[in-house]
């Protein structure tokens, strides 16, 4: 099995029709029908099921569909990072990230490294914290911003930011009727929420309840997109409960910061410490690391707004 063969095969799942696939490759019908019979062969597995006008994928034939986009999407990935070492402060960097404040430190550090290093490009993936580590364990991200907890056994890590939960609530609702720009997680605890879809982040705001309101919350939904949980909360669906900056505007609803034993989420800047990074990574990561520092001595061109939000005195 090699990479012409692994394209080959995915050609024909794609089209579904050697004919159509053969055209498509610029090769002829019969040398691509015996070169997927061989990939079948080789694997010991029946890829696709022949029928008079088509083909159908089987079981195994998707699963390996998938799998031979990924090994094809990493040995491109492969092949860049060969060539960059040897072109300075050139490339690409894969970037994971997860929704809510991650885009915004993105967007500041990759405004202020291309100031310095115009010719680097940048390949952003955005997902859920579980499904971006997936992303780079996997090779096919450098670097990646999540929100904790992380393996600290299997990365490495710098923390970037933090910011405090809120309440996203129907503009009808009591709750949002009150005065006042905060509320209690008492207020919560027989609503039904909707809440970010990792396990582990349902698990700590299952612990709030019951450390607070001596119960546990009422979990309507668990959803990665917070537009969809604004969605769902502007029809009266119920209140979400996620990182400040992952409330959208809207008119339909109202967010409140959650102000009783307030929890923060922190963000971190991940990457494996088994996979060795290039020197444009290394580069980025330093970036970063003065960047941050820079912030914290409230440097002019470097400077948070700090007034996004404010914690209680406690």
């Amino acid at each position: 099995m090699d990479f012409r063969v692994l394209r080959y095969f995915i050609t024909v799942a794609q089209e579904l029709n050697f004919t159509r696939a053969a055209e498509k490759l610029n090769m002829s019908q019969p040398p691509l029908s015996n070169q997927i019979k061989l990939l079948e062969e080789d694997l010991g597995v029946q890829l696709f099921i022949r029928g008079k006008r088509h083909l159908t994928l089987t079981e195994a034939g998707s699963f390996f569909y998938t799998r031979a986009n990924q090994m094809l999407e990493l040995a491109d990935k492969t092949r860049r990072d060969l060539a960059y070492m040897n072109n300075n402060l050139t490339g690409k960097i894969c970037l994971g990230i997860v929704e809510g404040r991650p885009p915004y430190l993105a967007a500041r550090w990759i405004t202020g490294f291309r100031e310095e290093f115009p010719m680097v490009r940048f390949e952003i993936w955005n997902g859920s914290s579980d499904d971006v580590l997936d992303h780079l364990h996997r090779g096919l991200a450098d670097l990646a911003i999540i929100a904790k907890p992380y393996d600290h056994e299997h990365l490495n890590a710098i923390a970037v930011d933090k910011e405090p939960w809120v309440a996203i609530i129907p503009k009808n609702h009591p709750l949002a009727q009150r005065e006042g720009d905060s509320i209690s997680l008492m207020d919560l605890k027989d609503e039904p929420l909707i809440t970010p879809r990792r396990e582990s982040r349902v698990e700590e705001i299952r612990q709030w309840f019951r450390d607070i309101a001596g119960q546990d919350p009422t979990i309507l939904c668990e959803m990665s997109s917070y537009v969809d949980v604004v969605a769902l909360a502007e029809q009266n669906a119920g209140i979400g409960i996620f990182p400040q900056t992952t409330y959208t505007p809207n008119e339909m609803v109202v967010s409140k910061m959650i102000v009783d034993s307030p929890k923060i989420l922190e963000y971190c800047l991940v990457w494996q410490k088994s996979h060795p990074i290039s020197s444009l990574v290394q580069e980025f990561i330093n970036y970063v690391e003065d960047f941050i520092e820079e912030d914290r001595m409230h440097s002019q061109r470097f400077q948070v707004k700090t007034q996004e939000f404010e914690l209680p005195e406690q």
